[in-house]
């Protein structure tokens, strides 16, 4: 019989939780896993502006998981985040993956943003706030993400987490390099 994981997911947005639980599968291919998602804070702000913060906060969130439900087998972190290069501005998340005596860290690919889209987040708009304005949608967010608005889905917010899930369990799959 399979052991069963118990996975804590610092987040209740469907497209997160599904990353954690398509991007563990694949690595993982004879696991079973319960998945949780608690909304916990991040600790940073809630627009994250820059690659530390992001980080910063991610990691936050696996910790704070980690406290309020001290009995799972492994907590998760996501935050996604922008920061400005120049005049441009770009947009990636972090993937924090943690039990009681290993870290895992990645980070997703990164692309930028539409300079429509980066003078509403200058204005104090969350990304998913200023891509609904935008494309005209809602709650693209739980969706998509900018990243499925701007490739037709070719790329959606799921398919650039799952990635970073997979790559932040890496110590978990050799853990005798880590």
């Amino acid at each position: 019989m399979k052991e069963i994981k118990k996975i804590i997911v610092a987040s209740r947005n469907p497209v997160k939780i599904e990353s954690v639980k398509l991007g563990y599968n694949k690595i993982f291919t004879k696991s079973n896993v319960e998945l949780q998602g608690v909304a916990v804070p991040s600790g940073v702000s809630d627009q994250p502006m820059s690659n530390l913060e992001t980080m910063t906060g991610a990691i936050n969130r696996a910790n704070n998981a980690q406290s309020q439900f001290p009995n799972a087998d492994l907590w998760v972190g996501i935050e996604g985040g922008i920061e400005k290069i120049g005049s441009d501005m770009t947009a990636f998340a972090w993937v924090v993956i943690q039990s009681k005596n290993k870290i895992g860290k990645s980070k997703t690919g990164t692309f930028f943003l539409p300079p429509q889209v980066a003078q509403l987040i200058n204005e104090g708009k969350e990304l998913g706030e200023a891509d609904d304005i935008v494309f005209e949608d809602s709650n693209s967010k739980q969706k998509g993400g900018a990243v499925g608005l701007l490739t037709g889905n070719v790329i959606d917010r799921t398919s650039l987490y799952i990635e970073a899930v997979v790559l932040a369990l890496i110590p978990f799959k050799n853990k005798n390099l880590y």
